[in-house]
């Protein structure tokens, strides 16, 4: 869950900082650096210096993963309808409405139809520029209908997250999507379809206490940050200093929850593989 606020202006008059050319330039959030934006680019939107993986949108997401011409989006008709009717500084039917426009998408994630590397797949990836990627009606239905339509294709599942968590907007309503798509996934797995979840920065709150972490294979971006409540937040309940890295994929790794770090240009090639492994039937018993 999260609360969007515009910083206030506290210069006080001083003189402002040199303002750097729109477009021309992108600073890292993880070593601060200031970076040419057309070698971020050419990295595959990381850090040239700190190897630090931009965020992303759900598009270039989809185009990284997916093989050309491939994608076959679904379950687009499904649009939030207000449930609660809730208002804080805004309406959330404005809210909504401001995101849609902004990241040209009708929700926080993106599913569909695919082919990663020639293997067949589940698609859907997060859209966090979408009210931070979080998770409301519409996000727990496109998921669970996408985890169905794979049942019924007999087709793998890959979900990439970026998300701060439930939608605090809809209450209720949008915890009850944790075990939503938890009971989808377990039908997922009856079927012995597999489900690989790729974790992104951010992965937190009700995503990362539900599906996010129950793939049959785990994998993350580096340096990604995954877990429930924030850091913050945590060491302010357990009144102790929390180890360096906490909450980074790389310290999950170290702790068994995660499977593999892989960096953001071998993703695809590394999916392929886990896909055809998966794939492959089972040789013919000596």
């Amino acid at each position: 869950m999260a609360w969007f606020r515009r910083k206030a202006d506290d210069s006080g008059g001083k003189a402002s900082k040199v303002q750097i050319a729109e477009g021309l330039w992108i600073k890292c959030d993880s070593c601060k650096e200031i970076t040419y934006r057309a070698e971020v680019e050419r990295a595959g939107r990381v850090c040239p210096k700190c190897h630090y993986p931009f965020r992303i949108s759900a598009r270039e997401r989809i185009a990284m993963l997916a093989d050309p011409g491939s994608f076959e989006e679904r379950e687009t008709g499904l649009a939030t309808t207000d449930p609660l009717t809730f208002k804080d500084t805004k309406k959330y039917r404005e809210r909504v409405r401001a995101a849609a426009q902004k990241t040209s998408t009708d929700e926080a994630v993106v599913c569909g139809l695919a082919r990663i590397g020639g293997q067949p797949a589940v698609l859907a990836a997060f859209e966090f520029g979408f009210l931070g990627g979080s998770m409301g009606s519409v996000v727990g239905e496109k998921l669970t209908r996408a985890i169905e339509l794979a049942i019924d294709k007999h087709m793998p599942v890959v979900i990439v997250s970026a998300s701060g968590g439930a939608r605090m907007q809809e209450g209720i309503l949008s915890l009850m999507q944790m075990a939503k798509t938890s009971a989808a996934l377990e039908r997922l797995g009856t079927r012995r379809l597999p489900y690989i979840s790729v974790l992104t920065d951010p992965t937190t709150g009700g995503v990362t206490a539900s599906f996010a972490m129950l793939g049959d294979v785990i994998l993350a971006e580096p340096r990604a940050l995954i877990g429930f409540a924030g850091p913050r937040v945590i060491a302010e309940t357990i009144r102790q200093p929390l180890p360096e890295g906490f909450q980074r994929s790389e310290f999950l790794l170290s702790h068994g929850q995660l499977d593999m770090i892989v960096e953001r240009r071998e993703l695809k090639e590394t999916i392929r593989r886990i896909l055809a492994f998966f794939a492959d039937p089972p040789s013919p018993s000596g």
